[in-house]
């Protein structure tokens, strides 16, 4: 059966700090590499059968992703699709803020200049659609963000608006979804 599977990035200093980096391009921790090479020795020793790695073109997730590959000797390549959510005027501000966990709870909310959920969404089942339908039949490895695992836990997976609000991987976390 053809699979999916998907890993959030590595830790980076904004998550150190609790910071919400969204679309904000930043690196890796040197946690983040150490945590991105497990993840790939874990894929090797483990055996799993994956074709291709496809990952956000942010350099946290392509970090990862380089770390995997170097690691497993999966190819990789961008994916756009895959970009974190843009969180507009609440990009680098405290994530457990009052104001964004309001703005948050509504899907429609462009945060300003940001993007809403529902775009984020609709990009992201698209993208899986698009896997779904590939006539190659690869697996792939998607790496990318936690606001991503949340759109692909959705679309797997019956969720209430409390449930996907809450719903977080940690870094480098492996998930598994049978196409």
């Amino acid at each position: 059966m053809k699979k999916l599977y998907f890993t959030r990035h590595g830790q980076t200093f904004w998550n150190v700090e609790n910071k919400i980096c969204g679309a904000t391009d930043i690196a890796l921790t040197e946690r983040g590499h150490r945590q991105a090479v497990e993840a790939g020795q874990m894929i090797r020793e483990a055996g799993y059968e994956i074709d291709e790695i496809l990952f956000s073109p942010l350099v946290r997730a392509a970090e990862t992703a380089r770390h995997i590959s170097e690691e497993t000797g999966i190819p990789m390549r961008m994916e756009p699709r895959l970009k974190e959510q843009n969180f507009g005027r609440f990009e680098g501000t405290p994530r457990n803020g009052e104001e964004f966990r309001e703005a948050k709870a509504c899907f429609v909310n462009h945060f300003g200049t940001g993007e809403s959920m529902l775009q984020m969404a609709q990009r992201i089942y698209n993208l899986i659609d698009d896997l779904k339908n590939d006539p190659s039949g690869k697996t792939y490895l998607l790496v990318a963000h936690n606001g991503i695992a949340r759109i692909v836990q959705s679309y797997f997976y019956e969720m209430t608006n409390e449930e996907f609000a809450a719903f977080g991987i940690d870094n480098c976390t492996l998930l598994e979804f049978d196409l």
